[in-house]
């Protein structure tokens, strides 16, 4: 029966493409296996494919058997016409090796079969397109089955069908060609010239007709040369050479087709690639490549042909000779690839550069010859646009160039930087830049942009990893870029190669901006460079260094420091004042300190001081005060350092001598410098501190710290305001100066003091009372002031006393004025202050990243937690500013990502068991005091890892892999599981009592999944709360917690069989505890029992599964009691919920009956006994045609109208009365107000007739 319905289901699935198949003898019915091998053939996976091709041949081969032969020949050859393209392929590949393998099969029979079964005349419209592919992969098979050669008049009948089959290209596309290409070079020559020549015949002579025509004459022409002789030529295309003057027309014409047709593949066609080949064999490479190329494709609008010269242009580079190379290059079809470089730049534009990088990627790989590889990458820099390259400095095609050419390249570009020649290159200007003359740049303006590139490109190839050099060659750059950023030639010399190159044009300013950031960022790539050549030991690790060990930093310093002193050769472009060659001075002898104390005894702490003096005083030719400032506060920070280092060696003896100093030293000049607003400062700090990471101490860390404690900002912003007060004083100063002047100004303009006056009231927000007590001394002062005695005040005072008590207020106003400024300085200077601190914090938090990051084992690890948890909590109880904001974003992300969740974690805890204990409980008794949820998930998070440290690697295995035995899943480490468990059942019993706790469910699932022994100790308590909560939400969430780990393997694992029965029955009783007198009176409840149904769900599924000792009677007896009213019928969660949990007890949900149904049927029955007035006779229908006609879906009114009825009638007379005011009524208004509806919706029979 089974193999019957195999039979019927292939019938099924061929059905399209073959008729019924008989089994006369039963062969079918024999071998079940024997048919699986055609359905593995047909199915989408390659692997089994193959495999069932391998077991078919393999079965026939030791069955012997010819009825399964020719029945195995019959199947495959019917599934040549599959409908999906592996099981064609598996067909196909399946007849290959059949035909291949028993030769007595007859290649001839197979055509002639193929050719009936999937006869394209005789086919159905719809399946001409599993006919064509039938046809064509059965061709495909008997040219891959290695006998087509022996047969030729097969191997002729086989190209006439594919021949035929190249018409069908909307189904096929190009693949008969290719096919036919592939039996051509796998044909002899006495095959070819014998019998393939003749049938060839035509379309050798129409091959300038078509691409398909003219790729098959290619083809043979590569493959037969004696046979196709330039005599043979003449008779067949009536030249005795392809590439010629006579055929270019032809050929045009041919390759815009071949262009059209692979628009949508974005393809190269084989055609163009042959007949590029075609040239370079007839030396007629150059009147090709202009007359077909240039003068032909490119003669069309920008399109396929244009895609087509591009493409052609990459596949022929490694095809070319040098001088080919560059006369390619140098021609109008790179121009052409310029202008679409810029235009394709625009949205939704097709972007052609990553083929091009592509090809000229794969060329680089494969091309060994360097001067072929410097003429490519020549020619793609010189292709400009006004001066400026069009292909972007940050080129990866440089990562495959030889070591010589790339010496000879940048060779070239530093002399193309000091003498541009704009005329070598290939320049062009865009449609829109030449008709607008104001965008043309001028020739000054184009060797600016050509340096700007020549520079970038530099600094690409020299921090560019990938990208193998010498160290010379870097070394050359950097101090190329070095020397034309900061320095000029006075005159040339040997010393110093660098002025040996005069500059053609003078570099300006703009451009030597450009160049200095070039330099930094060089430098900065420089640090962070591994050791360059094979010379390189693998276990050294450290950056920034040469092979010999020397900072590349230190020899830019001292290339610096030659030319310096070459004062009669070059000049400095920012002269240094005598203080700051001091300085400079000062910093050189400090690092040949350092030098020669690393050389006595290596250290760290040498070399992070060397890089920290290096890396501050290069600034000094960018910013050379602020650098001299660094350099001051960086001595000074060391003098302290060592003050103290003596003191304490004082005081400890010989136990000081050991301890790191240097380390807390190098952190405090770091937050020093950190301190000042400046981005110089901000790179040099983040260099330093990467290098001493691994050395840092506890009192490093904790000066770090203290800076993020949010309890010590008016101590730290002091650290911070150095710079404020500088600027405060020359305010100050600034405002006394304008206190003398507006003096001066009051004397001589009162009007203006008014004004003045006005405006700081104005300001003012209120009017203080000492302030009005002085304006009343004075006024009373001068007798201004009106007393009950006196009637009049203004004839009291004279010209005289009025200027006085003029000058007297202006005073006074003036003063206050002075004093409300005062106050929003003030007010100014806090709040740039706070900005300032705020910022100067943000740099630290980069530092404790970058710490995390490379320092993750430490254990110094530990000392982080608190304070990160500190400034969290603080920070969301603090304002909101978008840098506050920012600063805690980054700080919850450090401690999230970097600290929690790292992969690298602290091990090494011997002998700080009590204090990581102490901290564990204080994570969780803050984290239930808070009143914040998400602050007090950081705590619980926090607390956890606390935990996982104490655990530590609980197995041999990485501790990434969970163990999965009970042996290991019971070891804890170092953890006091009494005292944990003590800790986090007090946690779980908080959240389960109190109504505002700020746990949730979700931390304990955290907890359960994380440390199952845990949560076999916590279980009893969690299933208490089933009805012990406090609440229904606090009930809901132990439903849900105890869910969570009853579907844990590992709580599972932990326990024993009457373990688990015993906690079962718990938690049974406890759920049916809890559904007794239930009432879904709210939200909250009813969401508490959707999660104890689902928890009902999961046991009730368990204890059936594997039959534990579990009663569930008086579960069930709640369960049907919770419906005995049928209120949970409806559809919901909570009823779908219980109805799958009843489902399992064998009780299934009654069907509820279709009311609906039966009230619409009693509708209908209504309308159409209403309905039934149109059937009344013609007699009858006159003697009442003015009642009112009946709407559909509107009842009539009632012959007896009603006093409801009547006010309804008032209703609707008021509403058409409103809708139609300018309409007067005719008839009676019920008349009206009822017949109006009908004229608008109804037509009469007349109208409809008019209408048609």
């Amino acid at each position: 029966m089974h193999s019957v319905m195999q039979k019927n289901m292939g019938e099924i699935e061929d059905s399209a493409a073959r008729p019924k198949v008989t089994d006369a003898k039963g062969i079918l019915k024999q071998n079940r296996q024997f048919l699986d091998y055609f359905w593995d053939i047909a199915k989408p996976e390659r692997e089994i494919r193959l495999k069932a091709v391998e077991d078919l041949i393999e079965h026939l081969k030791q069955s012997e058997k010819p009825d399964e032969l020719k029945y195995s020949l019959k199947r495959l050859v019917d599934g040549l016409s599959h409908t999906r393209d592996d099981a064609r392929s598996g067909y196909s590949v399946a007849l290959a090796q059949l035909l291949s393998v028993f030769e007595e099969i007859s290649l001839k029979s197979t055509l002639d079969s193929i050719k009936e079964k999937h006869n394209l005349q005789t086919v159905k419209k719809k399946f001409v397109r599993n006919a064509a592919f039938g046809n064509f992969f059965g061709v495909l098979a008997l040219s891959q089955s290695t006998r087509l050669h022996k047969e030729p008049q097969v191997m002729l009948e086989c190209v006439r069908l594919l021949q035929r089959l190249s018409q069908y290209r909307e189904h096929l596309r190009d693949l008969p060609r290719k096919t036919m290409v592939d039996i051509l070079s796998e044909t002899s020559k006495e095959v070819f010239e014998e019998v393939l020549l003749s049938a060839l015949q035509s379309d050798l002579t129409s091959a300038l007709n078509t691409p398909e025509q003219l790729e098959l004459l290619l083809v043979a022409l590569q493959k037969f040369p004696s046979v196709l002789k330039p005599k043979k030529l003449k008779k067949l295309l009536g030249t005795t050479a392809v590439i010629t003057k006579e055929n270019m027309p032809k050929l045009v014409e041919v390759l815009k087709t071949a262009a059209r047709s692979v628009k949508k593949e974005n393809i190269l066609p084989p055609v163009a690639f042959d007949l590029l080949q075609a040239s370079l064999r007839e030396d007629n490479f150059e009147m090709f490549w202009n007359e077909a190329i240039i003068n032909g494709m490119l003669s069309e609008m920008p399109g396929p042909t244009h895609y087509l010269s591009f493409r052609l242009l990459g596949a022929s580079l490694p095809l070319l000779s040098v001088a080919q190379l560059e006369f390619v290059l140098s021609a109008d079809v790179m121009t052409h690839y310029g202008q679409h470089m810029l235009s394709a730049q625009l949205a939704d534009r097709f972007k052609f550069a990553p083929e091009m990088e592509k090809y000229v990627s794969e060329f680089m790989q494969g091309c060994a010859d360097a001067d072929k590889q410097l003429a490519v990458a020549l020619g793609f820099t010189q292709l400009t646009n006004q001066g400026y390259p069009v292909i972007p400095s940050c080129w990866k095609d440089l990562e495959h160039m030889d070591l010589c050419a790339l010496q000879k390249y940048v060779e070239w570009l530093m002399e193309a930087f000091c003498k541009p020649q704009l005329e070598k290159c290939l320049d062009f200007s865009t449609r829109r830049q030449k008709g607008n003359q104001e965008t043309e740049v001028e020739s000054d303006g184009c060797v600016a942009r050509f340096r700007k590139w020549i520079i970038l490109r530099l600094m690409f190839i020299g921090e560019n990893h990938q990208i193998k050099k010498r160290e010379d060659l870097v070394m050359k750059m950097a101090r190329f870029i070095f020397f034309h950023a900061f320095f000029d030639v006075k005159k040339p010399t040997p010393e110093i190669p660098e002025t040996m190159q005069a500059l053609s044009v003078p570099i300006d300013q703009q451009t030597r901006a450009s160049v200095s950031s070039a330099f930094y960022g060089l430098l900065q790539g420089l640090n962070t460079m591994a050791v360059l050549g094979d010379s390189a030991e693998p276990e050294r690790r450290t950056l920034g260094v040469k092979a010999d060990g020397s900072m590349w930093i230190y020899c830019v310093v001292q290339f610096a420091t030659m030319l310096l002193e070459q004062s009669k050769h070059v000049q400095s472009v920012q002269t240094l004042s005598p203080e700051q060659r001091q300085g400079w001075d000062s910093m050189l002898g400090s690092v040949e300190a350092l030098r020669k104390k690393a050389k006595k005894s290596s250290s760290p702490e040498h070399s992070a001081f060397q890089h920290l003096f290096l890396l501050v005083g290069i600034q000094m030719f960018k910013a050379p005060e602020e650098s001299l400032e660094l350099l001051n506060d960086l001595r000074t920070c060391m003098e302290k350092a060592q003050a103290k280092k003596t003191k304490k060696k004082k005081a400890n003896g010989k136990s000081s001598e050991e301890e790191p100093l240097w380390v807390e030293v190098v952190v405090e000049i770091l937050l020093s410098l950190l301190s000042q607003p400046s981005r110089l400062t901000r790179g040099v700090c983040k260099a330093v501190f990467s290098r001493i990471c691994p050395h840092l101490t506890q009192e490093a860390l904790h000066s770090i710290l203290s800076v993020l404690d949010p309890n010590k900002d008016e101590d730290e912003s002091g650290v911070m305001v150095t710079d404020e007060k500088e600027k405060k004083k020359k305010h100050k100063a600034g405002e006394e100066r304008d206190e003398d002047e507006d003096d001066a100004e009051s004397s001589s303009s009162s009007d203006d003091d008014d004004d003045d006056e006005d405006e700081a009231m104005e300001e003012g927000e209120e009017v203080d009372q000492n302030f009005r007590l002085d304006l009343m001394k004075v006024l009373q002062g001068q007798n201004a002031l009106a007393t009950e005695e006196d009637g009049s005040d203004e004839e009291e005072l004279d010209d005289a006393a009025m200027m006085k008590l003029d000058g007297s207020l202006s005073a006074l106003f003036l003063e206050q004025k002075k004093k409300i400024q005062a106050k929003k300085d003030e007010k100014d200077r806090l709040r740039k202050e706070k900005v300032l601190v705020r910022d100067f914090k943000i740099k630290v938090l980069d530092m404790v990243e970058m710490f995390l990051s490379k320092q993750g084992s430490s254990a110094l690890v530990l000392g982080m937690v608190e304070p990160l948890l500190s400034v969290i909590e603080n920070g969301m109880s603090s304002e909101t500013s978008q840098q506050e904001q920012d600063f805690l974003r980054k700080a919850a992300d450090i401690f999230r990502n970097r600290l929690c969740r790292a992969k690298y974690y602290c091990r090494e805890i011997d002998g700080r068991e009590v204090e990581l204990h102490d901290m564990l409980e204080r994570l969780i008794g803050r984290a239930q005091k808070l009143t914040d949820s998400s602050v007090s998930l950081y705590y619980f998070s926090a607390a956890l890892y606390v935990l996982k440290v104490l655990r530590g690697v609980v197995s041999e295995q990485d501790s990434a892999n969970a163990p999965s035995t009970a042996s290991e899943l019971r070891l804890m480490g170092k953890v006091d599981v009494e005292r944990a468990t003590t800790c986090f059942r007090n946690a779980l019993t908080s959240f389960m009592t109190k109504r505002k706790s700020p746990l949730t469910g979700a931390m304990f699932i955290d907890l359960f999944s994380r440390f199952p022994v845990l949560c076999v100790n916590l279980l009893d308590t969690a299933v208490e709360n089933i009805t012990a909560g406090v609440r229904e939400h606090q009930q809901g969430q132990a439903c849900v917690v105890v869910l969570r780990a009853l579907q844990s393997k590992d709580v599972k694992n932990l326990m024993s069989d009457a373990q688990r029965t015993k906690l079962h029955q718990k938690v049974v009783d406890q759920l049916a505890k809890s559904f007794e007198d239930v009432q879904c009176k709210n939200k909250m409840v009813r969401e508490k029992i959707v999660k104890a149904l689902e928890l009902c769900q999961h046991l009730v599924r368990i204890v059936h599964g594997q039959k534990m000792q579990v009663n569930l009677e008086l579960l069930q007896k709640v369960l049907k009691s919770m419906n005995a009213e049928g209120s949970l019928q409806r559809p919901g969660q909570l009823e779908d919920t219980y109805w799958s949990v009843m489902k399992l007890f064998g009780v299934l949900k009654p069907k509820m009956e279709k009311v609906k149904k039966v009230v619409e049927a009693e509708q209908t029955e209504e309308t159409t006994k209403k309905k039934k007035k149109g059937f009344l006779p013609e007699t009858k229908k006159r003697k009442n045609r003015k009642k009112p006609t009946v709407l559909e879906g509107k009842e009539t009114p009632d012959s007896t109208e009603t006093a409801g009825g009547a006010s309804g009638e008032e209703g609707k007379k008021k509403k058409n009365k409103k809708k139609n005011k300018k309409r007067k009524p005719q008839g009676g208004e019920g008349e009206q107000t009822q017949n109006q509806p009908a004229t608008k919706k109804a037509k009469t029979p007349q109208q409809q007739q008019k209408k048609k």
